[in-house]
């Protein structure tokens, strides 16, 4: 037997809702036509930008460019196309999932079977908080001591110098 729960809502609020529902979801095609994704190659010779659909946005060719060849040339743009359209993907998922939610995301995710990059079988998981700590302690110098407050143990240039080379990709999430 299936248990029945109670309905709460009158029947205004149920199409209130309902109407909530149908202008947020009219909104994501607008709201994935905005993602964006730009990627570079390690050289910063070749950087591209499409959007969640895989359209070429932008194409910056350096001049050391030409001495690749057209082949490889070739080969690396797409290269960099297809990690730039990662994070355009990985983009138009965090604006929707900010419109309708984790969960009708998550929903949308697998209706079209494109998950979210962050959720890839294969993608780095990243650095695990005692590695964070051991290096973090290592950098301020600490080896073994009490870890005291970074204001205490760094200069205000110290300070900034850090955050010039922060890395945001060594944090991980979920969206």
């Amino acid at each position: 037997m299936i248990e029945q729960e109670p309905v709460t809502f009158t029947t205004r609020q149920l199409i209130d809702q309902a109407h909530a529902r149908e202008e947020a979801m009219a909104k994501v095609e607008g709201l994935m036509a905005q993602a964006r994704g730009t990627a570079h190659d390690v050289d910063n010779t070749v950087e591209v930008t499409v959007d969640a659909k895989g359209k070429l946005v932008k194409l910056w060719l350096g001049p050391a460019a030409v001495n690749r060849g057209h082949e490889r040339l070739g080969a690396l743009v797409v290269e960099i196309a297809q990690i730039a359209l990662r994070e355009a993907t990985q983009d138009s998922y965090n604006k929707v999932a900010l419109l309708l939610g984790e969960d009708m995301t998550f929903m949308i995710e697998q209706m079209s079977g494109l998950p979210a990059p962050a959720r890839a079988q294969d993608d780095d998981p990243g650095m695990t908080v005692e590695e964070f700590q051991r290096q973090r302690a290592l950098r301020l110098g600490l080896d073994g001591e009490p870890q005291a407050p970074v204001a205490a143990t760094t200069s205000r240039a110290e300070e900034d110098d850090y955050w010039e080379t922060f890395d945001p990709a060594s944090l991980r999430s979920d969206r």
